[in-house]
Formats: structure tokens, sequence, C-alpha cells
């Protein structure tokens, strides 16, 4: 079974982020320019708090805010659901699907070592179940010889 520590190694351990001070506007450029859905929000090297473009569209759209005028802090979530380096896809994704989250820090010894996300944990899967196929493929064929 995989792990996080193999998602990262295949993706890489870019960590992006942003201060709970910036503006919200600031966020929603840095993940444009990255591609990516969501920010950690840091204060120095503590993690306090996360942004995503669901909190942007229900926090800030929805409620008449103003992204150039609000801080981050005042729509990040601030209770960060996390995993260690060794945790499994498997356990990833159901701690995705329960808590209704599509990023997941990951912690390595207490650094903070990356970041993953829904998509990142599919494709693992998926990876994982083609060469489980393909083992089983190969084993059924050898064994009709």
């Amino acid at each position: 079974m995989k792990t996080v520590r193999e998602i990262l190694h295949k993706k890489g351990n870019n960590v992006y982020s942003i201060s709970p001070n910036q503006k919200i506007f600031e966020a929603l450029q840095v993940m444009a320019e990255k591609e990516v859905g969501a920010l950690l929000v840091m204060e120095g090297e503590s993690l306090v708090g996360i942004i995503s473009e669901r909190d942007y569209a229900r926090k800030v759209a929805l409620e008449g805010k103003s992204s150039r005028e609000s801080l981050v802090r005042e729509i990040m979530s601030p209770n960060v659901i996390y995993v260690e380096i060794d945790t499994t896809t498997d356990e990833c994704m159901a701690l995705m699907i329960n808590k209704k989250i599509r990023h997941l820090p990951v912690f390595d010894k207490g650094k903070l070592a990356g970041v993953i996300s829904i998509g990142d944990v599919v494709n693992a899967i998926i990876d994982e179940k083609e060469f489980e196929i393909d083992q089983l493929v190969r084993y059924i064929t050898d064994s009709r010889r």
C-alpha cells in the first residue's frame, strides 16, 4: 500500500503559503499562479490555517466581502487536518471523504514536509490498482501455460 511519502517523492514537496495578514486577493493570485486550489496559512514556521478556493467562494463571494480589502485570517480554516508522512493512501482518502476536505498538509517528525491533494491521492490509488491488476493478469496468463 502506498504512503504519503511515495506521493511526495513523485510530485515533490513544494509548499505554497501566505500570511494570515495578507489580502485574500493576494491569496487568489498565488493560487492562480501556482495552479493550486489551496494555500497553507503560515506565521513564521507555524501552520495557523489553510485557505482554499472553496473558502473564497463561500466566505467572500457569497457574503459580499471584498477580496481586495479583507484579510486571509478572516476566511481561513484555522483547524487544519493533517497527516504524517507514513500515512497510507487509503487512510488519506478516508480522512478526506469523512472530513470533506481536498488538501492535507504532511508532517514528518513535527516538520512540514509538503501538501497533498485529493487528486494526488486518487492518482496514487489508481496507480496501485493498475499495478495489482497487471500482476493478476500476469499470474493468470503464466498459470495457463
